[in-house]
């Protein structure tokens, strides 16, 4: 069990302290309830673009890495569709000084044209060099876009096309920023050689006078459920052919997800799940192959991908991974497979619960969730999955009119 203590301030912001003496260190956590899909369909790749204007300079300091550097302390930050996550970690002595510059993040940024412009053109050549002209880049822009047709899902964190970026006015960045990047958005994790107290004192002095905001209320369009096949074929210079398969899962807070993760485990785990040893080891039809899912906070997807070895007929490497989905659906897992994946995902979660800042952003992730405390029942949760739990979901799942498929083709 992860202990921890929670408050929260006057202006809405949730502070999370979880105590660790066993380190001189200290991480300090700000989670922001915003993320791509809160974006306006014709001002796409905000979220992102946001994550590069924080380290801009805010209103009273110009530079955020040389203080914190002096400090010994180093930082980064991450945007996915769901939210947006800065963090710290810091010698804990020098604590405050994490509350200063994060405090004056949130208060404003410095919103000048020379750092919109600096970013702009950082988040440009990402935008070019990771999705248009990089093998295969662009292949999860074309998915989304496929597979959902109302949810907001439908583009990528990076944004749904360039000129979005490119566009960017000072006026769009400011409001986009004052609607979401507000206290009663956020919750801060401190983690590691601190005490409550300590941390209550802190949160008041350096954030506690920060204007709230408004609680911003999400009512983005649901996904309708999914009634017929969706195919696609790409044509394009790369070294291999590849497929390319999804199919529409539950979202996070559903029971559901749980058996839908255990589900892609026991097909993609390593060497001896089902799709490596078949389709890979025996069959030889690819040279890689795997499935996940997105890990969204709403209705997600599960994920099948892999490139097919030279020469093998794209009809004869789908059919091979139909007949291993028809398994899942007809046929029960078998207890040891079952137990396998549970004890995978325990050693996971133990693994991961062993460094002081995965704690914190864990718990920083649960409270946007809805509450902290579940991170200390994710266990539970995948325990109680059974065969017969693995068979329904199966079958809920990889039905064909549940699933958008893409055929890569290698021109070469």
């Amino acid at each position: 069990m992860i202990q921890f203590e929670k408050f929260t301030l006057a202006n809405g912001l949730r502070v999370i302290v979880h105590q660790d003496l066993s380190t001189p260190m200290v991480v300090v956590n700000i989670m922001y309830d915003v993320g791509a899909r809160d974006e306006d369909p014709q001002k796409t790749g905000f979220a992102h673009l946001f994550e590069h204007l924080m380290f801009g300079g805010s209103v009273n300091i110009e530079n955020y890495d040389e203080p914190l550097q002096m400090a010994g302390g180093d930082n980064n930050a991450y945007t996915t569709n769901d939210l947006t996550n800065y963090y710290i970690q810091l010698p804990a002595e020098n604590l405050e000084t994490a509350f200063w510059l994060e405090s004056d993040r949130m208060l404003s940024l410095a919103f000048s044209k020379k750092s919109l412009d600096v970013q702009r053109k950082v988040v440009c050549e990402e935008f070019k060099e990771h999705y248009l002209t990089k093998p295969y880049g662009d292949v999860w822009h074309k998915m989304r876009e496929l597979a959902y047709k109302e949810h907001p899902y439908r583009w990528m964190t990076i944004g749904k096309e360039l000129s979005h970026i490119e566009n960017a006015q000072l006026q769009d960045v400011e409001n986009f920023f004052f609607k979401h990047y507000r206290p009663v958005n956020a919750a801060l994790v401190v983690a590691g050689n601190v005490t409550a107290d300590k941390v209550k004192a802190l949160a008041e002095k350096w954030f506690g006078d920060i204007p709230s905001g408004e609680k911003y209320k999400r009512n983005l369009p649901q996904e309708p459920e999914q009634t017929e096949e969706r195919r696609q074929v790409i044509k394009a210079g790369v070294p291999l052919d590849a497929l390319y398969k999804c199919w529409h899962m539950s979202n996070r807070l559903d029971s559901r997800y749980y058996i839908a993760d255990l589900l892609t485990d026991i097909l993609s785990g390593g060497g001896s799940s089902r799709l490596y040893q078949s389709l890979v080891k025996e069959k030889q039809l690819f040279s890689n192959i795997e499935c996940h899912h997105f890990g969204s906070t709403d209705a997600g997807l599960v994920v099948v991908e892999g490139k097919l070895v030279k020469g093998v007929k794209m009809e004869d490497a789908e059919k091979a991974v139909d007949e291993e989905l028809e398994k899942m659906k007809n046929e029960p897992a078998s207890e040891a497979e079952l137990q396998k994946v549970k004890n995978k995902t325990e050693s996971m979660i133990a693994f991961e619960d062993m460094s002081v800042m995965s704690r914190a952003n864990s718990l920083a992730y649960y409270e946007i969730l809805g509450d902290a405390s579940r991170m200390n029942f994710e266990l539970e949760q995948y325990a109680s999955v059974t065969i017969e739990d693995l068979l329904k979901e199966s079958r809920t799942i990889f039905r064909n009119s549940n699933c958008s498929t893409i055929h890569y083709l290698s021109e070469n």
